[in-house]
């Protein structure tokens, strides 16, 4: 389930990784897909540790940002397994599509979310139990050691971010809002959804009184015995809230015009413009912007830098236009590229819940105001998933099939 030292160099921090481009994600998941079978369903639990090989695919910033989509990863693997022998990769890839519809469908819970971070923040100021969680040394080593492994490398095994979360929830008895926090500060692969909700899940939120608990011999198991930690939490209360609302439903979005001039715009909630409007879109020109301000940490800094440029230069050449690179999603920066592209519409990939989509939520009433409208495009895996989670995972799980049927990639 996706559930969510000294300083390193640029080079280490992304060596465990493709490059943040395209093509080099393509070539790991090229030569990752022979072992997405059985292989990686026997072994995808088992965490080796930094530097050594492991059975996932670390292709999760390329997913994340979607250098690669869902539909990418699971069509490569459909190439070479059948839907039966590839089931578990489909089923952990298709966690994040989950998330992203539950919360798409329930929003205030992000809202709600953020609310309760700052509460907590406030509350925690000079902590220092807080303050040595976040420095790894609270003496539980295999907890210290995620945490130098996690700001080193912008990376957690998914094993260990499920142990990491139960013994700070339920050993270290710190806010879980902190730290979903902590995890959006360092890891390199956090959105919105799979970091928040699957924090909620280890906390007994998610699915209410469900909760996860880490266990010192299930951490020898699946560490290799590289880790023993005494001194763990030996029951996990659930945290309670007030009731989440119920399910709303996907809203559509406007279609396009496609008889006027219109700009593109590349954010980092899909980096793949190209597989989803096509080459004869009015295309004039491409504005690729990589906002600091919206992402949350260092390592997913340096690597979006490096992949909207990627994105830029594709989407460029898909469209046969210019491409602008900016550094801030604001309302000037926007109407400057508008203005110059001759556009009266703003071609975008829809953003799911989260920084990107508040931004352009308060960036379409500035363009109104000019005659220009702007049309978030939402790709069709979405479309077609995340109605689906409405409830729990498993529910979910038994549309997948389907959908993939009706696509054609069954």
């Amino acid at each position: 389930m996706t559930i969510w030292a000294a300083k390193a160099s640029k080079a280490k921090d992304l060596a465990m990784f493709p490059a943040p481009t395209r093509r080099a994600a393509l070539d790991r998941l090229r030569q990752f897909v022979p072992r997405s079978g059985a292989s990686y369903a026997s072994n995808r639990n088992t965490d080796p540790g930094p530097g050594r090989p492991a059975a996932v695919s670390r292709l999760s910033p390329a997913v994340r940002y979607r250098l690669l989509t869902e539909q990418d990863l699971v069509a490569e693997v459909l190439g070479r397994h059948s839907f039966s022998a590839a089931g578990k990769f489909i089923q952990e890839v298709c966690w994040r599509t989950y998330w992203k519809g539950w919360l798409e469908l329930r929003p205030t819970v992000w809202r709600r979310y953020l609310a309760e971070r700052q509460v907590a923040l406030e509350a925690a100021a000079g902590s220092a139990d807080l303050a040595a969680a976040e420095a790894g040394s609270t003496g539980i080593d295999a907890f210290d050691a995620w945490v130098q492994e996690l700001v080193q490398t912008g990376y957690l095994h998914n094993h260990a971010r499920m142990w990491f979360a139960s013994i700070w929830i339920f050993t270290l008895r710190l806010p879980w809002t902190l730290g979903a926090d902590f995890f959006l500060r360092h890891l390199m692969d956090a959105d919105a959804a799979s970091n928040t909700l699957s924090w909620r899940w280890v906390a007994g939120l998610q699915t209410p009184g469900k909760t996860y608990l880490a266990r010192a011999d299930n951490i020898a198991r699946y560490t290799e015995g590289r880790f023993a930690p005494r001194g763990l939490a030996q029951d996990a209360v659930a945290l309670t809230e007030p009731p989440v609302s119920p399910a709303g439903t996907l809203a559509p979005l406007a279609a396009p015009d496609l008889a006027v001039p219109s700009l593109l715009l590349v954010h980092h909630d899909d980096l793949n413009p190209e597989s989803l409007f096509a080459a004869d879109a009015p295309v004039k020109r491409v504005l690729a912007v990589c906002d600091h301000a919206l992402l949350w940490g260092d390592a997913a800094r340096r690597f979006v830098g490096e992949a909207t440029a990627d994105a830029a230069t594709r989407a460029a050449a898909h469209f046969g236009c210019g491409a602008t690179l900016a550094d801030a999603l604001d309302g000037d920066t926007l109407l400057v590229a508008a203005r110059a592209a001759g556009a009266r519409q703003v071609l975008t990939p829809n953003a799911p819940v989260g920084p990107v989509a508040d931004a352009l939520a308060a960036l379409e009433p500035a363009l109104a105001a000019e005659g220009i409208a702007l049309r978030p495009v939402r790709r069709r895996w979405d479309t077609g998933l995340w109605p689906h989670a409405r409830r729990g995972f498993f529910a979910f799980d038994a549309e997948i099939e389907g959908h993939l049927r009706a696509e054609g990639m069954l």
